[in-house]
C-alpha cells in the first residue's frame, strides 16, 4: 500500500546514526502554536531554509517540524556524497554556459556547508575527497563517456582511470574503466545534519517526532495538523520531498513519486582485509548506470554498498540484505566473508524527468521537491533559494538551471510503467549491476 502520510515508516534502524553516541530526543509538539513561518522537514533543504529565514528577519518565529529524530530520519540515511557539481544525470556538454551557473551555485552551497559546520566548532567526518566512476559493461561506458564530455566541455579536472588503475585505488576488479574527479566532499550523513541542526539560530524552534498530517488553509492563514497539536503560520515550506504530496493539498501528485533505496555498511574490517583493498583509504563509488551500486570505504575502514529501488514502499530486510550481499561479493571477491553490521533504506523524491517540483505553489506556501538522489547540497541550496522567492528577491531561474518537474501518469499506470522500465534497465544494465 502506497504511503499515505507525509513522512516514511522505516522498518529499520539507520546505520549511520547508530554509529554515534546517543542523544535525547527533542520535544514534540503539543497544544497549538502560532508562527510566522513553519518549515516540514529538518534535513538539508529545511535547515537552510530556516538558517537563511532566521538570517532576513531575526525577530521572526520560525518553527522547524521533523518527523523523526535529525539523523534518524532521510537526511541520514544517504551515502554522505556532497557533490560541488552537476549530477551525471544532469550534466549535458552541450549546454555548458547553465552547467556553469548550476556549477557554481553548487560550489557556493557546498562552501556555505563546510562554513556552517566550521562555525560550531565540531570536528566531524567530513572531507573532499573526490568521488570515482566505475563502469563495468558497454552500457556504463557510454555512460561515463557522455560524463566524460560535460567535464571536459566545463573545463572541470578528472583523472582517467583503467582496470589497473582502479584495482590498485579501490581494490575491485570489477570495473573495467572510470575516472576520478575532486570535486566532491564524503562525509558522515548522520553526523552531518546533527551538526547543521545545532547550528540552529534562537528564532528558530525544532520539534521532533513531530510528523505533518495535513495542510489546510483558512482566512490567509496556513494551518498544519499534528498528532498531538497544530502549528498557524503566515507561510510554510514544505523541505519534506516527494512526501509533500501526501499532505491533504496533495500537491505535485502528479509530478512526484517516492523511490526506496537500500543500503549496508559492515563492520571495521580487519586490517589483512584492509590491506588488499587498494591504496585509497576513504573513497566513494558513484555508478554511471541508475541501477548500479554505490561504494563507500569509510574513514574507520568499513565498506559501504547502496543499491536497488522499491516503489513507495520499503522491501522486506532479508530480501534487501541478500541482495546487497551479492552485489558487494560481486565486487570483493576476495572478502573472506561478508557481514553486515547495518541495513536500512531510505527514500528519495524522485520525478519523472529529473527536474524539480519547487516555488511558490499557492500564496505563501512554498515547495522544494524531487531531489532525484541529489538532496544534500542541491537541497541546501534550493531552500535557500525558496526563502529568498518569499521575501521577494531576485532569484536564478532554478527552473531553467535544475529542470521543471514533468507529469507523470496516475496509477495503476504509473506503478506499470516503472516496473516495465525497471525490467528494461535490469536487462540492458545487468553487466552494472
Amino acid at each position: 500500500m502506497a504511503q499515505k502520510y507525509s513522512y516514511p515508516n522505516y522498518h529499520t534502524a539507520c546505520g549511520w546514526n547508530a554509529l554515534l553516541p546517543a542523544v535525547d530526543a527533542l520535544p514534540s509538539l503539543v497544544g497549538d502554536i502560532d508562527c510566522e513561518v513553519v518549515i516540514i522537514g529538518a534535513g538539508y533543504t529545511g535547515i537552510a531554509a530556516a538558517k537563511r529565514w532566521a538570517k532576513k528577519a531575526p525577530g521572526d518565529s520560525i518553527i522547524l517540524l521533523d518527523s523523526s529524530v535529525v539523523g534518524e530520519g532521510n537526511p541520514g540515511r544517504n551515502s554522505g556524497f556532497l557533490l560541488e557539481i552537476s549530477l551525471a544525470e544532469h550534466a549535458n556538454a552541450h549546454e555548458v554556459e547553465r552547467m556553469t551557473n548550476s556549477n557554481r551555485l553548487l560550489s557556493e552551497a557546498m562552501q556555505q556547508l563546510v562554513d556552517d559546520v566550521k562555525a560550531t566548532g565540531e570536528v566531524i567526518d567530513l572531507q573532499r575527497r573526490g568521488t570515482y566512476r566505475a563502469a563495468a559493461s558497454a552500457v556504463g561506458m557510454k555512460a561515463l563517456a557522455n560524463y566524460r564530455e560535460f567535464l571536459k566541455a566545463a573545463g572541470l579536472d578528472f583523472d582517467d582511470l583503467d582496470a589497473t588503475q582502479l584495482k590498485e585505488r579501490v581494490g575491485s576488479d570489477f570495473y573495467k574503466v572510470g575516472l576520478y574527479s575532486p570535486h566532491c566532499y564524503l562525509a558522515q550523513p548522520a553526523q552531518l545534519i546533527k551538526t547543521l541542526a545545532k547550528s540552529l539560530p534562537a528564532s528558530v524552534t525544532l520539534f521532533e517526532r513531530t510528523p505533518a498530517i495535513s495542510l489546510d488553509r483558512s482566512y490567509k492563514r496556513w494551518s498544519i495538523t499534528t498528532p498531538n497539536g497544530r502549528v498557524n503560520a503566515n507561510k510554510v515550506i514544505l523541505a519534506n520531498n516527494a512526501f509533500a504530496k501526501d499532505l491533504s493539498l496533495g500537491l505535485g501528485r502528479s509530478r512526484l513519486v517516492s523511490m526506496y533505496t537500500y543500503a549496508a555498511l559492515t563492520p571495521v574490517l580487519e586490517d589483512s582485509v584492509l590491506s588488499e583493498l587498494g591504496t585509497d583509504t576513504n573513497w566513494g563509488i558513484l555508478p554511471t548506470h541508475r541501477l548500479g551500486s554505490t561504494l563507500r570505504r569509510t574513514q574507520d575502514g568499513r565498506l559501504l554498498i547502496r543499491s536497488q529501488h522499491g516503489y513507495e514502499k520499503e522491501a522486506p530486510a532479508a530480501q534487501v540484505e541478500k541482495a546487497l550481499r551479492l552485489r558487494l561479493a560481486k565486487r570483493f571477491p576476495q572478502l573472506p566473508s561478508i557481514e553486515f553490521e547495518y541495513v536500512w533504506g531510505g527514500a528519495v523524491g524522485f520525478t519523472y524527468n529529473g527536474g524539480t517540483f519547487w516555488g511558490e505553489k499557492q500564496p505563501g506556501l512554498f515547495v522544494s521537491a524531487g531531489c532525484n538522489g541529489g538532496g544534500t547540497v542541491k537541497g541546501s541550496l534550493l531552500g535557500s533559494l525558496l526563502v529568498d522567492m518569499a521575501f521577494g528577491e531576485t532569484i536564478p531561474n532554478v527552473d531553467l538551471l535544475f529542470g521543471q518537474a514533468s507529469w507523470m501518469p496516475p496509477e495503476p499506470f504509473r506503478v506499470t510503467g516503472f516496473l516495465a522500465a525497471s525490467l528494461l534497465e535490469q536487462i540492458t544494465g545487468r553487466g552494472e549491476l
